[in-house]
């Protein structure tokens, strides 16, 4: 057994730190268009 996994230093679950950077990234670049959008229609 590899020495690293006997002494684990974050025993939390990956795919719920992969989740919340996901939904992070997402909620950015939906911001990101939003603005976009926005701009767009003012622009009008």
């Amino acid at each position: 057994m590899n020495p690293f996994e006997k002494d684990v230093q974050c025993k939390r679950n990956d795919a719920i730190d992969s989740g919340v950077g996901f939904l992070v990234s997402f909620l950015f670049f939906a911001f990101m268009y939003v603005i976009a959008v926005v701009i767009e229609f003012v622009a009008r």
